[in-house]
Parts: structure tokens; sequence; C-alpha cells
């Protein structure tokens, strides 16, 4: 990781460990609409972006009502189980060896603005970035424009950044935005998947002292 100065972090899964109140709150919608329950396996598996197609995976008929009931369904669901989640461990730690290093630090999600800066803040690290970017809907579609917008405006080449995250989809936007990549295996979906990527995986955040 030579030359890289720039750390940009994607935040459900990868520093927030929120999985399992997401696994709780889908299955809340699904036993509404008398639709099979999910294992945690299951999750890790079928989990992906865009998000419509992920509910359509398992079992969602957006014949029978639109994608936004759902949706925002979902996030006042999570949005009231969120105190119920926790950062991953030593996730300030790893902030903290980044700083230290004097990287910049950034987050990148598919979380919308307002409800991320509320999330990072309940957890009290926003001193940690020097900017948070999201999205502005709830739909959770792509983060690769924002990101342009994000690296534009920190002034950093991408080639100088790199995105750590949980997903298949962070290794997209990686790709797309021309910066380096690496996955941690404890978030949204499985290592076998994140593996498929060709990008690093590491088993848990700690794992990156040992990197850079």
């Amino acid at each position: 990781m030579k030359g890289i100065n720039t750390i940009i972090w994607d935040w459900n899964g990868t520093l927030l460990n929120d999985t399992d109140i997401c696994i709780d709150t889908i299955n809340i919608l699904l036993q509404e609409r008398n639709l099979p329950q999910i294992s945690r396996d299951k999750y890790l598996e079928v989990f992906g972006f865009p998000v419509i197609d992920y509910y359509k995976r398992i079992g969602f008929d957006f014949n029978k009502e639109p994608f936004e009931i759902p949706a925002h369904q979902y996030i006042e669901t999570y949005t009231s189980k969120l105190k119920e989640s926790a950062l991953h461990e030593n996730s300030e730690k790893v902030l903290q060896f980044f700083q230290r290093k004097r990287f910049k630090q950034v987050i990148l999600s598919a979380s919308e603005q307002q409800k991320l800066n509320d999330s990072v803040q309940l957890f009290g690290i926003e001193k940690y970035f020097e900017a948070t970017a999201g999205l502005d809907n709830h739909f959770a579609s792509s983060k690769t424009e924002i990101g342009k917008m994000l690296l534009q405006s920190i002034l950093v080449n991408p080639s100088e950044a790199c995105l750590i995250g949980d997903t298949t989809h962070d290794y997209s936007v990686a790709k797309e935005l021309a910066c380096s990549c690496i996955l941690i295996a404890n978030g949204h979906q499985a290592k076998e998947k994140l593996e498929k990527t060709g990008a690093l995986v590491l088993n848990r955040l700690d794992d990156l002292l040992n990197v850079f």
C-alpha cells in the first residue's frame, strides 16, 4: 500500500457492526408480508446492491407494492434499532492508527446523508474524518458519483486513496473511482463472495495494521 495517503471508509458493516440489526429489520418486513425469514448465513449470501434486487431475491413482489414502501419502512425500523448496534471491535484503534500516520480519512456510504451524520455522531468518532459523504435519498443506489465528488472536494488523487469496505459493491465503486480496495469479511457479505473480486480480503479491521 505504498503511496496511499487517504482512507475512504465504508460505514455500514465496515466500521459499524450493524449486520444483526439489518437481519432483524428485514425479517420484520418479511414476517409482515408472510414471507420466509432469512438466517444470518442466507443474508450474507444474498445481500447486495442495488438493494431493490436484494429485496426481490428474498421474496418481495413489487407488482404488489412499490419498492418505496418497504424501503421507507426498513429505514424507520433500522433507525429505531441503531442504538442496539456498536462499532466493530478495534474500530477506534484503527482510526487512531491512521490518524497518527497523518492519513486523510473520509466516509463514503450508501446511507442518506443526514442519517449517516447522525449515526457517526452517535458513536462519537466524527473527529477522525475530514468529510462524510452519503446519498440524498434512502434508496441505497451507487456511491460512485458521490465518491468522485468527495475525492475532488478533499483534493486527493484516486491513485493515493484506498477504499475499505465489506461488500462487492465497495470493490466495484473502488474500481470506478480508480483507487485501491481492501475488503473486510466481518460485515454484510460472506468472505467467499468477497474473495471472488480478487481484492485483498481481511478477516478483521485490526488486520489493517499489518498492511499499512
